[in-house]
Formats: structure tokens, C-alpha cells, sequence
């Protein structure tokens, strides 16, 4: 799978290259994947030289996209060798409530395996298992003593070394209300205990920033999780704990997120955070070379469709050609035509005319957050479960200014939400992530919404190799 975040991340650490000409590169050597998949060997090349569409370019564009090709296979090399210093420190994991592993995507390039994961929900764990067919997936509820049980046993069979555990949060996020005595999150207990069983060298615990001050009942007292967790380990673990923005780690989106890192007390080296990097990724860095991309509008015939947007199957037809999941979201008709006329960073609440209205022409109410386009110049706002929704929050297209209407007013494009594609790069998951091609595009929304961004996870877990 081509890594372009970290391309994108060498070019400027190592090659003195304006930010420009940086993000030039990298769109250049996208463009030459999508004419030739990458292979990093020696006739990649040669068979790049004898295509067609590329003997059709002008000569100094071939030149151009052939010097950001080398550019990858150096970095790649450079990774390389990193990876074979790698290979002789692998480390072995194991992942509670592991989801599809989006955490997990970069690990095994970085020299940890995850040989052992565990997930609740079957169709979640299938799914696992087909994206990390090396890892044994271990479907079922944890609180089952029979299945923490089987965790236990082959975590010390498979000598892990390293636990991860990122518990279910919507008992404690702003987006899930915050609902008192919610049993998922009473599961930091299980995590408890099996790192007291296993007694993995490190261990890494991800969740909300409201995790630092949620209570539950133990033992019929009233303690906060980060004092259970002193309480319980803190004799065999060193405990750092942090309060992080995904945006300071190269990750092209804003998320708050608690983060515990513990480290066994008889390891010298104490597993702390990176450094922040000193450039923060925006929307444009991330898609802003994505070409406009219109909506399906549900609601309407063909005829109305193609009127409102005359260029729909075009576009539609080269964004499926940069990829499977970049396909164009369904809406309704009324909130196509309130985002047409609503301004990048702005909501369609301000608009004097193409307000959001119901389906009797009543106006809507919402809050400011909602039928809202993002920013070019600034990280996206958080991933939610509820991506797909124009309505809810955040979720938009920055989208730019296409042309006028017959009252000179500014029609803008892109009157969507984000792409599976586009959220894929906003979550710095790999583009071309090992996820089937038959698996559903509003499953994976929803499970990427609920995921830790996995660039983040891999320049944490880099530390520790």
C-alpha cells in the first residue's frame, strides 16, 4: 500500500522543497499510481514508460511524475532499511475492542505484529480478520469470563508484549450524551485485569478526553477511571497520562483524545509521547487535489438530476477512477440546493433564501454545526458516526465557488458530505487500505467515525522500536 501522509512528511523533513512544490510532488506521484500501481521494483519503470496514457503526455510532464516516483522509491528504500532494524525488535500485541482494526493499520509496517485481537461485535470481527488475516481475531464479550479467559491464554502462548485497549466511548462523549452508570464503561475493568494476568511490557489506552473524569462503581464506590487505573497498577506500571489533538501528529483532522501510556517498571526505557510536529496538515493539504465530485440526489428523476448538475456521471467517473470508495453521497434535493449556495466555512443557516427546510417548506432548526461546509485552511473538524449526514455536524465539503446563478449569486461546488475516500485521508488511513470491496460504504462510515486516527498510533508506537 502506497504511505502518502509520510511521503508527504519526509519530503519536507529531508528535502528542501517549499510546501508547494512538496504538495506538488505528491500529487504528481499520486497521479502516476493511478496510471501504474506501485510496485517498488526494478521495472516499475520500464513498464510506467510503455503505457499508453503515459507516452500520450507531453514530455515534461513525464519528467515530472517520474522524478516524484523516484522520490517515493527513495523514500520507500529509506523505509526500508528502517523496517529490517525493525524486524529484529518485533514486537507482539494484543488489541481489545479492536473494532476493524483501524488503529492497527500501520503497526505490522512499523514491527509490530498484532497476534492476538478481541471485538464484540461478529460482523466487526469477520471484518478484522479479513483485513489482518496474521492476527487471530477472538469474537465475543469480554465481560465473559470465558472469553477473557481465552485472551489471557493466548496472549502468554503468543508472548505479548504490548496491550492495546481502546474501550467503547459513547458513554462518556459529548456525542453519546454522556449517559451516567453506562455499563461499556465499567470495561476499562476487564483491561485491568488482563494486563494484570499478561503483564505485557507496555500498554496503551486511548479514549475520550472526558475518560480523565468519568466515575464508575467499584466495589460499590465511586471512583474515577484514571484512580482505578493508579489504583490497580500503578505498583508494576509507570503511568503517563495526556490530553492530545490528533492535528499536532501530521493527522489532517482536529480530535481530542485522552491517552495513557504505561510502562512496566522493570523497562528502563519509559514510553512517553513524540514531539508535536511543527506543521499542521489542512483540509487542502489532505483532498484540496481531489477534482469536484457532485451528489446523487435521491429524490429526483435522471432529467433533474443531470440539470442540476450537467457534469454528474464525468465527474462520478473519475473519481471511481482515483478509487472504489470515492463514489458520490446521496442526499435529498432540498439540502443539495441549500449547500449549493452556502460558502466554504460557513452554514446554510445564514443563508437569507437556501435556508434548510423541511419537507413542507418549514424552516428547519439546528444548530450552528449542522448544514455546515468545513474549512480549506484548517484540519477537518472530528470524525463522527454520523458522517454521511448533511444535518449533523460538521460534515460537509468545503467545496469552492463553481459559477453564478442568473441573480449573480455564488453557486458552490461539492454540495456533499466527504467521500468514504475522503474520510479515509482525513483519518490518515492508508488509501489503499486492505478493506473487501463488497463491504458496506454507510458499515464503514460509521466504523471510521468511531476509530483513533492510525498515523497517530504508529508515530506513538514508533517510540517503542
Amino acid at each position: 500500500m502506497i504511505d502518502l501522509i509520510n511521503f508527504k512528511v519526509w519530503l519536507t523533513n529531508n528535502k528542501d522543497y517549499s510546501e508547494k512544490t512538496v504538495s506538488n510532488i505528491v500529487s504528481r506521484f499520486k497521479r502516476v499510481n493511478s496510471l501504474l500501481p506501485w510496485e517498488n521494483n526494478e521495472l516499475y519503470f520500464f513498464h510506467l514508460e510503455q503505457l499508453e496514457d503515459f507516452k500520450d503526455l507531453s514530455k515534461s510532464v513525464c519528467s515530472q511524475l517520474k522524478q516524484a516516483a523516484k522520490l517515493y522509491s527513495e523514500f520507500i528504500l529509506l523505509s526500508d532499511e528502517q523496517n529490517i532494524r525493525k524486524e529484529n525488535n518485533k514486537i507482539n500485541a494484543l488489541s481489545l475492542f479492536a473494532n476493524i482494526g483501524v488503529a492497527e493499520a500501520y503497526l505490522e509496517d512499523i514491527g509490530i505484529d498484532v497476534v492476538v485481537a478481541n471485538e464484540l461485535e461478529e460482523r466487526r470481527a469477520i471484518l478484522y480478520q479479513k483485513i489482518y488475516p496474521k492476527s487471530h481475531m477472538i469474537c465475543g464479550d469480554i465481560t465473559d469470563k470465558s472469553i477473557e479467559d481465552k485472551i489471557i491464554k493466548e496472549s502468554k502462548e503468543k508472548k505479548v508484549d504490548l496491550v492495546m485497549a481502546t474501550p467503547p466511548c459513547q458513554g462518556m462523549s459529548t456525542a453519546g450524551y454522556q449517559k451516567e452508570n453506562d455499563d461499556r464503561n465499567r470495561l476499562i475493568c476487564q483491561v485491568i485485569d488482563i494486563v494484570n494476568r499478561v503483564e505485557p511490557k507496555y500498554v496503551f489506552i486511548e479514549n475520550v478526553a472526558l475518560f480523565y473524569n468519568t466515575a464508575i462503581i467499584v466495589n460499590d464506590e465511586k471512583i474515577l477511571i484514571p484512580d482505578l487505573i493508579n489504583k490497580e497498577l500503578g505498583n508494576q506500571y509507570k503511568i503517563n497520562k495526556y490530553t492530545i489533538n490528533t492535528k499536532d501528529y501530521s493527522v489532517p483532522q482536529t480530535r481530542e483524545r485522552a491517552i495513557m501510556l504505561l510502562t512496566r517498571k522493570d523497562i528502563k526505557t519509559i514510553w512517553t509521547l513524540p514531539q508535536k510536529d511543527e506543521k499542521v496538515v489542512t483540509m487542502f493539504d489532505a483532498i484540496g487535489d481531489l477534482p469536484p465530485l457532485d451528489p446523487f440526489v435521491k429524490d429526483i428523476d435522471e432529467e433533474e438530476l443531470i440539470k442540476l448538475f450537467p457534469h454528474y456521471h464525468e465527474r462520478k467517473e473519475k473519481a471511481l477512477k482515483i478509487s472504489k470508495w470515492h463514489t458520490p453521497p446521496h442526499h435529498i434535493k432540498r439540502q443539495v440546493v441549500a449547500m449549493q449556495h452556502t460558502a466554504t466555512g460557513k452554514t446554510a443557516f445564514d443563508n437569507e433564501v437556501y435556508y434548510p427546510t423541511k419537507a413542507n417548506g418549514e424552516a428547519v432548526k439546528g444548530y450552528r454545526n449542522t448544514y455546515k461546509r468545513q474549512n480549506w485552511d484548517t484540519p477537518a473538524y472530528t470524525v463522527t458516526m454520523d458522517n454521511r449526514k448533511i444535518s449533523s455536524q460538521n460534515n460537509v465539503h468545503p467545496g469552492r465557488i463553481e459559477s453564478k446563478n442568473s441573480n449573480g449569486e455564488n453557486i458552490y461546488s461539492d454540495a456533499r458530505t466527504l467521500t468514504l475516500y475522503e474520510l479515509m485521508i482525513i483519518m490518515s488511513l492508508p488509501v489503499d487500505w486492505n478493506v473487501p470491496s463488497n463491504t458496506s460504504d454507510a458499515f464503514l462510515r460509521r466504523i471510521i467515525g468511531e476509530g483513533i486516527p492510525p498515523l497517530f498510533v504508529k508515530k506513538v508506537f514508533e517510540k517503542l522500536v
